[in-house]
């Protein structure tokens, strides 16, 4: 869950710090106060978009960090698929904002926005007004009924994509195999040419490289045994003057002293070592000089070869190995080509089976998804009925796709009906804003069991209702904090009401200048927010006492 909210010069807001809790936390305060700032500020430490506007004026630099608190053990095991590892069980994001620019850290290390973004979405997920919309959209009714059943879709999802792929490469594969006689006699001729010319060089792993260095040796063997001669003038025995004749002479010198004293006797022997040393060094210098010695034929065999390895590369791939392999590739395609009937024929067979294969997976999945299309309705018209829909009808219809992919070929839409005598019609077309709301938060009830993800946060899910209704929705986000940690932004007391945890966000002024700041209600502080809400400006007695009832009765829901 999400533990700790810390930002720092962010529009309005200074400097503040949040510490949520389990449950249903719930965010109120006057219209401007910040509220959508602090969501925003969310927003902005899970990547969203920035610019140097968003920082508070006069500041050069801003903050946000989320610390979350991670039990679920499918949630670690895919952060740790994605290589970020918590630290005792907590998980900091963080984002500077700078001018122009911003800097992302996970535990305080730098992490690119890819990154972040994916994290974020095993930790987090934010709905906002904006997010009602996608119900509009048909291709999310689909995503939303899989989810529902995920535990029998996903399975059938992975053989259908599988099934499909299968059969995309082996259509693909005729059509790129389907010649006329006089294309597939064009090809024939030039994959034996190819071949031939390939398996005449008769060329082996690695040769390449031993040629390159060979021819190099053999380029730049003048210079190198001018100073291989000069080094072995040096140290060799048969030149006077050398290293080897002063070592000699050195050593007839200290004949007496190796019998004088035990010190002398080590380096005595010490420098008949080093003479041993250097006799050794000079045998491997005299072979080592050998292997620079190049005949012309020698050399011309080498450049020649080198030559024909090069001009195989040019054609046919930028190694010996890519070489071969072509050749095998084309040996294959020869085989095809010389019976081409009986290869088409084969091929054919094998896209035929792949189809009915598909088919088969598609059906299978169709099937699940109308059994589990059936469930979800009920249970979505249920939750309907508890946000005060009286009399709603609920359908989802599965049609099918134009074409096969790999999700199947399936088509979803959701169908309404609100009002009663009235046929159910695609829900773009009879829900309104309002509507929308509530029926995204009984999905989002329907689907608390489902989804992963331990945080959820809404933004204004109050829109377009109140009263009853308004009641209904604190009860659904109550629910779904049972399960989850929810933290809900609202101006209507009837939601208030249910919270766990209750924060106000209010504004204030200093040195000419305004402040968002955001604290931690309790019992008192909140019944006398709820009246705020209730009465605006002007709080009796009676609406004080409205509050404290409206407190109680979440109370006893809970």
């Amino acid at each position: 869950m999400l533990q700790n909210l810390y930002v720092k010069n962010l529009a309005l807001i200074d400097e503040t710090e949040v510490e949520f809790g389990e449950g249903l936390n719930i965010l109120t305060g006057e219209t401007g106060a910040g509220k959508s700032i602090l969501l925003g500020s969310v927003t902005l430490a899970l990547g969203g978009k920035y610019n140097a506007q968003m920082l508070r004026n006069g500041a050069k630099s801003g903050l946000v960090e989320l610390t979350f608190h991670i039990k679920e053990e499918k949630i670690l095991k895919k952060l740790e698929a994605l290589d970020i590892y918590p630290e005792d069980g907590y998980l900091t994001l963080s984002r500077r904002l700078l001018e122009g620019r911003s800097v992302s850290k996970i535990n305080g290390e730098t992490v690119n926005m890819s990154v972040l973004k994916d994290v974020a979405s095993l930790l987090i997920d934010i709905h906002g007004q904006h997010d009602n919309q996608t119900l509009l959209h048909r291709k999310n009714h689909l995503t939303l009924l899989d989810l529902y059943g995920k535990e029998q879709t996903d399975p059938l999802k992975e053989k259908m994509a599988s099934c499909y792929q299968e059969w995309k490469a082996v259509c693909k594969k005729v059509e790129q195999s389907s010649l006329d006689e006089e294309s597939r006699r064009r090809e024939l001729s030039l994959a034996e040419f190819e071949v031939n010319e390939i398996e005449e060089a008769a060329l082996k792993e690695g040769e390449d490289e031993l040629l390159e260095e060979q021819y190099r040796k053999m380029t730049d063997s003048r210079k190198l045994t001018e100073g291989v001669a000069e080094a072995y003038q040096y140290t060799a025995e048969d030149e006077r003057g050398n290293a080897s004749d002063y070592l000699s002479r050195a050593i007839r010198s200290l004949q007496e002293a190796a019998s004088f004293d035990e010190k002398g006797s080590q380096l005595y022997d010490q420098i008949m070592e080093i003479d041993s040393l250097l006799n050794d060094f000079n045998r491997d210098l005299a072979e080592y000089a050998k292997s620079f010695e190049y005949s012309e034929e020698e050399f011309s065999e080498v450049e020649s070869r080198l030559n024909e390895v090069n001009h195989l590369k040019a054609k046919y791939g930028n190694t010996v190995s890519d070489i071969l392999a072509y050749c095998e590739e084309k040996r294959q395609r020869l085989s095809e080509l010389e019976d081409y009937d009986s290869f088409m024929q084969e091929l054919l067979e094998k896209q035929k089976k792949a189809e009915k294969q598909m088919e088969k997976a598609a059906m299978e999945l169709h099937e699940v998804r109308e059994q589990n299309a059936v469930k979800f309705a009920e249970e979505i018209v249920h939750q309907m009925s508890e946000l005060n829909f009286l009399d709603a009808r609920f359908e989802i219809r599965l049609t099918e796709a134009k074409s096969y992919s790999a999700q199947g070929k399936d088509d979803a839409e959701f169908y309404l009906s609100v009002n009663p005598g009235e046929p159910v019609r695609p829900l773009g077309d009879v829900a309104s804003g309002g509507e929308l709301s509530r029926i995204m938060l009984a999905i989002k009830t329907v689907l608390a069991d489902e989804e992963d993800t331990p945080t959820l946060i809404f933004d204004e899910i109050d829109s377009g209702i109140s009263g009853i209704t308004a009641g209904r929705v604190g009860e659904r986000l109550q629910l779904i904090g049972k399960s989850r940690q929810v933290i809900c932004i609202t101006h209507l007391s009837q939601i208030a009401a249910a919270a766990d945890i209750h924060f106000c966000i209010h504004k204030e002024a200093e040195d000419n200048s305004v402040r968002t700041q955001i604290e931690r209600l309790d019992q008192e502080d909140s019944v006398a927010e709820l009246a705020r809400l209730l009465g605006g400006a002007n709080v009796t007695d009676g609406i004080i006492d409205s509050a404290k009832e409206m407190k109680e009765l979440a109370k006893r829901e809970k």
